[in-house]
């Protein structure tokens, strides 16, 4: 495959690779690049996270979740667009403390531990400009968070949620300068006939410092729009993550550190994993 390199000698992503195509997608961050991973390609993710004192504000519980293996697909269609499919995990809760909740009266739980599937994201993104010399590359994303988690388990609430956002993304010399915002329309999980609109967003950094290594970092969550107390499980939130990639041929590994800014966030986590780009066997 061509490859397209940047005066710093760094892909679009801040990476110099001496072998294999672009890796549009951000693990262990959560901003999303504006590139895509090119026609007839496949990205492959895979990670594990796990973070302590996370709290659950629909079903009372709060506790530190193992979340794995984390997967995703992206599938390349054309030079400019990709359907994505996040999420498909596993999560387990060692539940260390619980409080009264909207929905706290649902949950069937043997023990101190909750066990469920997670809910799992369909997504497209397509580039609307390509970055040049002085123009950043300006992408949308449309996505649909769908109902895998049960209420029952205390993971899940058993809504759809609806994404849109706008990608914005520029190399200077070694520095990959990624931005997002956009507005998300979450269910209210204990009404059916109410939802609250949030701003979501997400600014990242991944700075290139030797050949196909990287350290990265960003801030990115959602803001409640609603005056007043939001709907419960449509609260604001927002982590930081500190991490590193280092990439080798077509697969990428990475690690990171991840903090939460609100009480409902996790206190700490770590996330670890690994993408891995390669030709679509139905490529023609």
């Amino acid at each position: 495959m061509t490859r397209r390199v940047t005066s710093g000698g760094c892909w679009v992503l801040g990476l110099c690779l001496t072998a294999g195509p672009v890796f549009a997608q951000q693990r262990p961050l959560l901003t999303e690049d504006p590139e895509t991973i090119g026609d007839g390609l496949i990205l492959l993710e895979a990670g594990i996270d796990h973070a302590w004192n996370e709290t659950f504000t629909v079903s009372g519980l709060k506790g530190n979740v193992l979340r794995g293996p984390r997967l995703g697909l992206s599938f390349g269609m054309g030079s400019n667009a990709e359907i994505q499919i996040d999420g498909v995990s596993y999560s387990r809760l060692h539940v260390a403390d619980r409080f009264d909740a909207p929905l706290s009266n649902m949950l069937d739980l043997s023990g101190d531990t909750a066990r469920s599937f997670d809910d799992f994201v369909v997504g497209a993104k397509v580039k609307l400009v390509s970055e040049g010399a002085r123009m950043p590359a300006i992408a949308l994303r449309f996505a649909t968070r769908l109902p895998n988690a049960s209420n029952e388990s205390g993971l899940g609430l058993d809504t759809i949620d609806f994404f849109q956002s706008v990608l914005v993304g520029k190399t200077m010399q070694s520095v990959r300068v990624v931005g997002n915002v956009g507005l998300g329309i979450l269910s209210d999980p204990t009404r059916g006939d109410r939802q609250n609109d949030v701003l979501t967003y997400g600014f990242s950094l991944a700075r290139a410092f030797a050949e196909g290594a990287e350290i990265v970092g960003e801030i990115n969550g959602r803001a409640s729009t609603r005056s007043g107390v939001p709907p419960p499980g449509t609260e604001s939130r927002a982590t930081m993550t500190f991490g590193l990639r280092y990439t080798r041929g077509t697969v990428r590994f990475d690690g990171g550190l991840v903090t939460g800014f609100t009480s409902r966030d996790p206190r700490v986590g770590l996330t670890g994993g690994l993408t891995w780009v390669f030709e679509s066997p139905l490529r023609p």
